[in-house]
Formats: C-alpha cells, structure tokens, sequence
C-alpha cells in the first residue's frame, strides 16, 4: 500500500471520528434571569456562548448550525452561527409558521432578503443549494423537495396584507440531493411521503402504498405514502381481528385520551384494559362499508408530548418532526340527533410501527 493512500485512509478515519464527536457535543440554551437572553452551555455546564440572543431565538440544542437573533441597540441582528462562531447569511433567517428554521441533517434554510427565494446552507454556513427557489423542504435522508413556478397567496389577504400567514399555489416540485443535484425534474404531488422510504429500480414498483417519479437518469424514484401505510396497517389490523394483546402491542406506553373535562395520561395497561370492547368495537367500524371516517396527519404537539420518550420526535427547536415520525389520526363520523360527532384515534409512527397515542371517544363509557 503506497504512503499516499494510507495518509488518505488515515485522514478519511480521523475526519469520520472527528464528525461523530462534533455530533455529540450538543450545547444547550439557558436564559438570563434578568434580562432573559439567551446563551449555550456544554452538557458539563460549561458556557460556550454568554447570553445575547433574544427570546425569538427558538433553538433549545446546538448540534451544528443555528438561526439566531441578537439585540443590537435596540435593533434585532440575524443571522447563522455555527459551532466554530462562523457568522453567515445576515438577515437571511428563513421562517415557517412564524418561527426559525432549525438545522436538519446537518442543513438548514436561508431566505436571500432581495429575490425573497430559499436556498440551503450546510453545518459549516457554506451554501449548498442557492437560493433559487420558492420554498424547500427540510432535508430528509439526504433529500430535498424543492418548489419553482409557485404563486405566493395569503389565506386572507384583506386581514393579512403584511403577514406570513400565506400558503403556495401551483408550481413545479424538483426532487434533489444535499450536493444540489436534480434527482427527479417533476415530483408534483400533494401526497405525504416518507422521503426515508426512497426505493430506485428500472421500472415502477407497483407495491400500492408508494409512489414512484421518472428520475433524470431513467430509473424510477419510489416512496411510501403515508396515508396509504397507514390505511393499509389499520385495515389489516382490524380485519385480522383485533385482541387484548394485539391492540396493547399497536400502543404507545401512555396513552393521552379526552376525559371529558380536560386531557388526561394513562398507562396503556390500564386505559387499554378496561376499555377493550369498547375500542375494539369502535375500531371495528372502519371496516364496515356504511361508517363514514377519514385519515388526518398532523405532529406531536411539544407541550402534551413532553419528556425523555419522546425526545427523538421533536427537532432542536422543539418542532415536531412530522416528516419521519408523524401522528395518523383516524376520525370516524357519528350523528347524533344529527349533530356531527367524531371518534379520534391517533397513531403515532415510530420507528416500531403505528402505536396508539392519543384518543378521543364521545361516549360516558370510556373509563
């Protein structure tokens, strides 16, 4: 083995174990009591940054790169920081939902403050994907929808002449990759898929939970659709019969159910067990052709959902990560006097499968 090759092997080592220790130094925010800035501190209590960004700041974990906010005078100063105190993309900070974006995948969008277009920058604040497009997806498995051609349109535009409370119409989606290269041209769909599903193959697979797209290179870019997973799994469920033990198995380990007066918490054991028939009867409907009911998506909501179990579901920011780990709720239509009702159950997926975690059943019999 030449000396060439082997200081390429050693160096190609030292930058993997370099990376995989950067990853595990995670800096967590603290605030100032008195003026509630916010700074960084190591997992030791350790100060890496003294508090100077204000509350809009919404990262709570530091891996890599992160947007911030920092009062100057009197006036607010953003911009993207990364580990090394690198400062890039000064008043770039792209928003969703009123909030900052949050590093995915070691990547995070920008927003160009001159063309109003989204590009991406990687951890080091080096930009990756230019901003050229209307809007990006977070990165996913090292894939990115992006959006051209879209018109911006508020949802009223007499209340909300000046806000971000605006949704996109039309357009073309491109499937791309981190190293901004165009996977597939058009992958125009309003389906939610699973991007850490990706299958490529020669010709189109026929499984009918995915979805497929010509890629540029004539091969075929397949991925799950998680409305029809999720429809697929529950029909099956129940049609295969639904048990004690299959439906505490298809459970997360607290369930958070409607009590009637507020939201409550119970251990699956118990909310399971002494409501068998009545879930079982309840879910039973859904395979009956007269019962009306539909399949919603949402995210975890960080308030409810809080505490170590369910760390792994939020993004350093707090945000759900619904596009691994969405929260499937299957909503069956009841009339009463002919007063719509609805039976909710909510299944979250995990990387076990669908579990049971949250419900809410119009009847005085749930106990």
């Amino acid at each position: 083995m030449s000396k060439k090759l082997i200081l390429i092997l050693i160096f190609a080592i030292v930058s993997i174990l370099n990376s995989f220790g950067q990853g595990k130094d995670i800096w967590y925010a603290f605030s100032n009591e008195s003026t509630n800035l916010i700074g960084f501190k190591d997992k030791n209590g350790v100060v890496k940054i003294q508090p100077k960004f204000n509350e809009m700041t919404s990262v709570i974990k530091f891996d890599n790169i992160i947007a911030v906010i920092e009062d100057t005078i009197g006036k607010g100063n953003s911009y993207y920081l990364t580990k090394t105190g690198k400062i890039v993309g000064k008043n770039s900070l792209y928003y969703y939902d009123n909030t900052n974006d949050c590093e995915s995948e070691g990547f995070i969008r920008f927003r160009d403050h001159k063309s109003s277009k989204v590009g991406m920058l990687n951890r080091t604040g080096t930009v990756v994907i230019p901003a050229i497009y209307d809007d990006l997806s977070v990165v996913q498995n090292g894939l990115i929808i992006g959006l051209k051609g879209a018109e911006k349109k508020f949802f009223n535009i007499d209340k909300y002449k000046n806000s971000e409370d605006y949704y996109w119409d039309g357009g073309q989606q491109i499937l791309m990759d981190t190293l901004n290269n165009t996977l597939v041209e058009n992958c125009t769909t309003n389906q939610f898929l699973n991007l850490y599903s990706l299958k490529k193959a020669n010709t189109p697979d026929l499984d009918p939970i995915r979805v497929a797209f010509l890629g540029k290179d004539g091969s075929y870019y397949s991925f799950i659709d998680y409305e029809k997973e999720f429809k697929q799994w529950i029909t099956n469920t129940i049609e295969k019969g639904v048990t004690l033990e299959t439906l505490m198995d298809s459970a997360f380990e607290t369930i958070t159910w409607d009590t009637k007066k507020s939201w409550g918490k119970t251990k699956k054991e118990k909310l399971i067990t002494d409501n068998f028939t009545l879930l079982k009867n309840n879910l039973f409907e859904i395979v009956q052709p007269s019962t009306e009911y539909f399949i919603s998506s949402d995210g975890l909501n960080s308030i409810t959902y809080d505490g170590e179990a369910f760390e792994k579901y939020f993004n350093n920011c707090g945000a759900s990560k619904e596009w691994k780990y969405p929260k499937m709720s299957l909503n069956i239509n009841h009339y009463d006097n002919k007063k719509l009702v609805q039976n909710s159950y909510g299944f979250l997926r995990t990387d076990e499968g669908y579990q049971l975690i949250n419900l809410s059943i119009h009847s005085d019999e749930l106990k």
